[in-house]
């Protein structure tokens, strides 16, 4: 079974369109349904066996991508894989930056060396891929950006420096909306709120209890799939969506609008949207 895209055939075709973190979960899932679409996609990483198995994947499915191993948190690195990319791919049309990390702990626990190293994989990395792709090609001829954050507006307890990190980005996109604008550059960003992803199995063993709990705290009462996130991503990448720059998507079930507060009783009539054809649940979600 191909990817279930809601998108029309081919909507992508005759587009580069380069993915950060493309060796697992919502990248993973977004270089798939991209390539389904046609487009020619460049997925990047830090580990060479994980984009291998992703372009086995998309090549075994019949799409078109290539993989190249960049550290984006380095500047010379990223300068050198734009550089490459586009002399082997030609002009690149998107870039989805969606390549981040961060791990469990209270602000008063994280040194300097942990706050920077989050901060600089989850910010500074996007602000470098995004940068340089726009000077050495997107200045050019234009092209959009869809930078990935998180719900991140009431803070992120236990996670502050990737909070801090997301909320520079979701600074980052409206600025570089602006100033890109004359160019023919769109900049969004989307922020998925507790999604079923691989992610998930890369917290601590203690942690199975609040991660099985999470969706009590959505209003829709479930968690969100690798491809309604993905299904955000490619509207923002698409022409349908030519007059939105400067726009941050909430992927979140609307779990960031307040349900602190307000009531949330047994939802009904929720469907799910799942078209990603090798989608894995996460092993942290059975009981």
């Amino acid at each position: 079974m191909p990817y279930q895209s809601v998108f029309r055939e081919n909507a992508f075709a005759d587009r580069a369109v380069i993915v950060t973190g493309g060796g697992s979960g919502i990248g993973r899932c977004v270089a798939h349904e991209l390539a389904a679409l046609g487009a020619r996609v460049a997925i990047i990483g830090r580990k060479q066996e994980k984009l291998e198995r992703v372009l086995a994947e998309i090549h075994e499915d019949g799409g078109a991508a290539s993989a190249y191993v960049c550290d984006i948190r380095e500047e010379d690195k990223v300068k050198a894989v734009i550089a490459e990319i586009l002399a082997e791919l030609g002009p690149v049309h998107g870039l989805v930056n969606n390549a981040g990390g961060q791990y469990p702990a209270p602000l008063s626990a994280i040194n300097q060396k942990g706050f920077e190293t989050v901060v600089r994989t989850n910010l500074v990395g996007g602000f470098l891929m995004a940068r340089e792709l726009y000077n050495q090609c997107l200045n050019k001829q234009g092209g959009a950006i869809v930078n990935i954050i998180a719900d991140m507006w009431g803070g992120m307890p236990g996670m502050g420096h990737s909070g801090a990190a997301r909320a520079g980005m979701d600074n980052f996109t409206k600025t570089a909306a602006v100033e890109w604008a004359a160019a023919g550059v769109r900049v969004n960003a989307v922020a998925p709120g507790w999604i079923a992803s691989s992610g998930l199995d890369h917290y601590d063993a203690s942690m199975k209890p609040m991660l099985l709990s999470l969706a009590n705290g959505v209003p829709l009462k479930r968690l969100g799939t690798e491809a309604e996130v993905s299904a955000a991503i490619c509207f923002l990448l698409s022409e349908a969506a030519a007059f939105i720059s400067g726009a941050t998507l909430r992927v979140d079930g609307a779990a960031s609008q307040g349900g602190r507060v307000w009531p949330l009783p047994k939802a009904k009539n929720v469907p799910v949207y799942n078209g990603f054809h090798r989608a894995v649940r996460p092993k942290v979600l059975d009981d």
